[in-house]
Formats: structure tokens, C-alpha cells, sequence
């Protein structure tokens, strides 16, 4: 039972990460309605920095090895620097819908990434379920059309991907660095170091600083600094030092649905039969990569011959 626990523990913590990471995008584009992308981002990383200082104390006893700076650099780097900068860009040209939708691409780059520099092994069941969510994923962008304006999709969508790229990088490093640190202590590096990336931005003179705080934007700041920028990506990194990269990387294909999900309930969008299909199939391409129905089927034809065993 215990053993069990500890199995689910990492899958529940990666289907509530994507969740978080769902909502991101409407509550970004929520923010980005009254607020510069950079503020936004800027006060995001701010949010998640001035949390992560009741941690201090505990981190302060952990050191990092020389033969791991150039590891926590590229960490970094990739997220949240480069990826929340070509998301921000993104979601100024592109729907949160359609952004949300290039992130099937992510669990293709993770597993070709991992192995070739991770040497992990691919088994058939995660390719299968990889391939049913992916597909089930495509359905749901073809199925409806997405509400909200996109005034150069193509464009934004391609900084979408430029971001799926930095997320490949991403979980690559995080995957060699949860091995020897805390997940915490990297996700509050990320968010520290966010904070002198963005904060030069506001310098320029195309971004204005907001004159007053709005609830709306201010309180969707507050949300992307706190559950999505901590609480999820601990989460993500804490799953990922008990489950190999590209076996985790199926949960992603979660994102698209649970932002139009999101996107039905606080826009008032209504889904199709495609998506209504698309939808399902994802989450089973999810529990097929995690062999959720072999097991299940194991269990009941045990329970099966268990209860003939004892009829005889």
C-alpha cells in the first residue's frame, strides 16, 4: 500500500501542475488586457520571490557543486527567462486557446531529448499513450475555434513553440539537478533569478509601469506568482525525481484541455463533439502511458480468480 502511495503521489502532483499551468493562460491574457506582458512577468517572478524568502533559512545549508553552476545557468536560462519571455510574446499575438494547444508538441521534444541525452528508454506503452493523447490533443484545436482575438496567430504561435523548445531544455536539466537538490531550492533559483531578468525591461520606454492597481490584473498576477510560478512548478519538479522525463512528459498533453476547460467556465465557451472526443481520448492516452488499465485489468482478473478459487 505504501509502495502504491508512493507511485501516485508523483502522478497527482504532475495532473495538479498542469492544471495550474492551464489556467496560466487565461490568466495571463486577463493580466495582459491592462498590464505591459513585462510588467506582468516582472510581477510574477516578484510574487514568487518574496514567498520563497520564508525558505531561506533551509536553503542557506544547501551548496552547490562547481561541476553543476554551469547546469543551474542553463536551467535558468531556459525557465523561466527565455520561456516566459516567448510566452509573453506569444500571447500578445496568438489566443490563450491556441498557445495552449502548441504545448502537445512538448512530450515529442522530451522524449526524443531524453533519450538521446539522458539514455532513458522508451517502452511501447508510453509511445502508445504518448501518440493517443497527442492525437486526442490535435482534436481538441480542430474542434472549436478559439474566442478570444488573435491578431497574428502564425506569429504567436511560433513563439510558442520557440517556448516549448526552452521548456525542452528545461526539464532535460531539472532532471540531472532534482538527483542532488531539493526541488523547492530550484524553483525558488528560477523565480530569484526571474526577477533580475525581467526587471531591466521596465526601463524601456515601450513598457509603462502601471499608474494604479487594478484588482483584476493585479489578482491574476498574484495567482501566476504564487500557485502557478510555486506551487506548480514544485510540483513538477518534485515528480520528476521519481519518474523518468519522457514518461512524465504525457501529463503535458493535459494543458489544452484544461485551459478550454477553464476557458468554458470563465468565458462562457461551449465545446464540441470533436473536442468532447478529443478530450477523452487524451486523458486515456495519460492512463494508458501509465499502464493504469493493464494494472486495473490485472486486478480483476486476480479478484476473478481469486473469487472462482474460492467458490471451488
Amino acid at each position: 500500500m505504501q509502495a502504491h502511495h508512493l507511485r501516485l503521489l508523483p502522478v497527482l502532483s504532475l495532473i495538479l501542475a498542469m492544471f495550474l499551468w492551464g489556467s496560466s493562460f487565461i490568466a495571463m491574457k486577463l493580466a495582459f488586457q491592462d498590464y505591459h506582458p513585462m510588467v506582468v512577468m516582472f510581477g510574477r517572478m516578484t510574487v514568487a520571490s518574496l514567498a520563497f524568502l520564508f525558505f531561506l533559512p533551509r536553503f542557506k545549508k544547501i551548496h552547490i557543486r562547481r561541476q553543476d553552476r554551469h547546469l543551474f545557468i542553463i536551467m535558468a536560462a531556459s525557465e523561466p527567462c527565455l520561456y516566459f519571455f516567448f510566452e509573453a510574446l506569444a500571447l500578445q499575438h496568438t489566443s490563450a486557446a491556441q498557445a495552449s494547444m502548441i504545448t502537445i508538441m512538448l512530450p515529442l521534444l522530451i522524449t526524443i531529448a531524453s533519450v538521446w541525452f539522458l539514455g532513458e528508454k522508451t517502452s511501447a506503452q508510453t509511445l502508445t499513450g504518448l501518440v493517443l493523447a497527442m492525437g486526442g490533443a490535435i482534436l481538441l484545436s480542430i474542434g472549436g475555434a478559439a474566442t478570444e482575438q488573435a491578431p497574428a496567430p502564425l506569429l504567436g504561435n511560433f513563439y510558442e513553440f520557440l517556448a516549448m523548445l526552452c521548456a525542452t531544455v528545461y526539464t532535460i536539466t531539472i532532471k540531472r539537478l532534482t538527483a542532488r537538490y531539493p526541488a523547492l531550492y530550484l524553483t525558488a533559483i528560477q523565480a530569484w533569478i526571474g526577477v533580475f531578468f525581467f526587471a531591466p525591461f521596465l526601463a524601456l520606454p515601450q513598457v509603462p509601469f502601471p499608474r494604479s492597481f487594478l484588482l483584476l490584473p493585479l489578482s491574476a498576477i498574484i495567482y501566476l506568482g504564487l500557485a502557478v510560478t510555486l506551487v506548480a512548478y514544485f510540483l513538477y519538479n518534485f515528480a520528476l525525481t521519481h519518474m523518468e522525463a519522457s514518461k512524465s512528459s504525457i501529463f503535458i498533453t493535459l494543458i489544452p484541455l484544461f485551459t478550454l476547460l477553464l476557458s468554458r467556465i470563465i468565458l462562457q465557451e461551449s465545446f464540441t463533439l470533436l473536442q468532447y472526443i478529443g478530450g477523452c481520448a487524451l486523458f486515456s492516452g495519460v492512463l494508458v502511458s501509465q499502464g493504469f488499465f493493464y494494472q486495473a485489468a490485472r486486478g480483476f482478473l486476480a479478484g476473478r480468480k481469486n473469487s472462482q478459487g474460492a467458490d471451488q
